[in-house]
């Protein structure tokens, strides 16, 4: 399949061509049997003649070039209407009826000059689909948000993760408005499933499934508690699909010196331990390095349960039930690469057997260490 999109360069148009050249190089292949062969990549900087040449034998089109903050209200109907218009007329020139998709805006319904030349737009593939028997395909998108948006343009979500990331000030007017938004890695799932004809689809118009509704206020909350992450360790709920969206977002305004921050080694002659991650439903996470022949842990807990994997190095770990004698005993090494459980009930340790390299730990347990009710009790192993 051929593919023509045109404001390949805009938000939209960036993300989508990227995923189309991975299912063109076989890199993405999670969409069932499609294949691309070509994709077309126009904006407004490309020659006049590469559109003729791409209308004349593309299988597929999506038109996402328009215009949204011009400095005349003029060029709005210029931008979303007049390129629509000659899109589809070097289309006819070549008699290629093949399926047009064009992005249009909620705002469509406003009677604004941007709202009126999306409606114009609208219009136009409609009367198109009419004339030709082409099928086209209409998105009336909300606000939509992620990476390589550009901020302080249109996109409010993208003005506040490039500033709140870069200490920069943001100015809420109403924290209690309700923004409706689609994050941009459903709406390009939504346009790769409308190449096969699996679009959603309500009418005449087309929509994307994943609809996010949510306060502005609840947005600066999220994205000022995701600034505050490298000092607290902290990590998103990812099992919220907004809230994995937005910090997947925010992090891509980060600047390259914030890309790296450093960590507290909790250091004594044993070795150290790093705490990396602090979750609030989800526990923590750590990196524990014992020296040459060191003997860690001979403790039991509770409640808490702990997961060793060791990644480097050659170490024993031992565990008793209390009050029984039983000892359990898995030799470990980062040459093969298991997981232990700390069962509660159990003491236990881990000993570097080896007397001249550190042994590896990574250790994850189910809730954060509250040094005021630490569940953890000092117990010999043997």
């Amino acid at each position: 399949m051929k593919i023509l999109v045109t404001g390949a360069k805009g938000f939209v148009g960036k993300n989508l061509c990227a995923q189309l050249n991975n299912i063109k190089s076989g890199k993405a292949k999670c969409y069932g049997n499609l294949t691309v062969s070509e994709v077309y990549e126009y904006d407004v900087d490309s020659p006049v003649e590469d559109l003729d040449r791409y209308c004349s034998d593309c299988d597929f089109v999506f038109n996402l070039a328009g215009v949204n903050r011009p400095q005349d209200p003029k060029e709005f109907m210029e931008g979303n209407f007049g390129f629509a218009s000659t899109l589809l007329d070097t289309l006819k020139k070549y008699e290629n009826r093949c399926p047009v998709m064009i992005s249009s805006s909620i705002q469509a319904e406003l009677d604004n000059p941007y709202g009126e030349s999306k409606r114009a737009g609208e219009q136009l593939m409609f009367d198109y689909s009419s004339e030709t028997g082409a099928k086209v395909l209409v998105y009336r998108f909300p606000n939509l948000f992620g990476k390589w948006c550009r901020p302080n343009y249109n996109s409010v979500v993208a003005t506040f993760c490039h500033n709140i990331a870069n200490d920069l000030p943001i100015q809420v007017n109403d924290p209690n408005v309700t923004l409706r938004l689609c994050y941009i890695d459903d709406v390009v799932d939504e346009l790769i499933a409308a190449l096969t004809g699996d679009e959603h689809r309500e009418g005449k118009y087309c929509y994307v499934p994943v609809v996010h509704e949510v306060k502005l206020g609840e947005i600066v909350d999220l994205l000022n508690k995701f600034k505050e992450m490298p000092k607290t360790l902290g990590v998103p709920t990812v099992s919220d699909g907004f809230e994995k969206a937005l910090y997947s977002t925010f992090l891509s305004y980060f600047p390259k010196e914030k890309f790296i921050y450093p960590v507290k080694m909790n250091i004594d002659p044993r070795g150290s331990y790093t705490e990396l991650i602090r979750s609030e439903h989800n526990g923590q996470f750590a990196v524990n390095i014992s020296k040459p022949g060191i003997t860690k842990g001979q403790h039991w807990h509770h409640t808490k349960n702990e997961k060793f994997v060791v990644v480097h190095g050659h170490g024993l770990i031992q565990l008793r039930k209390l009050g029984t004698e039983e000892i359990i005993e898995f030799e470990v090494s980062g040459d093969n690469i298991q997981v232990v459980e700390m069962i509660p009930g159990y003491t236990h340790n881990i000993i570097n057997l080896s007397q001249t390299e550190d042994l590896v730990t990574f250790m994850w347990a189910n809730e954060c260490f509250d040094p005021n009710r630490p569940d953890t009790y000092f117990e010999p192993v043997k």
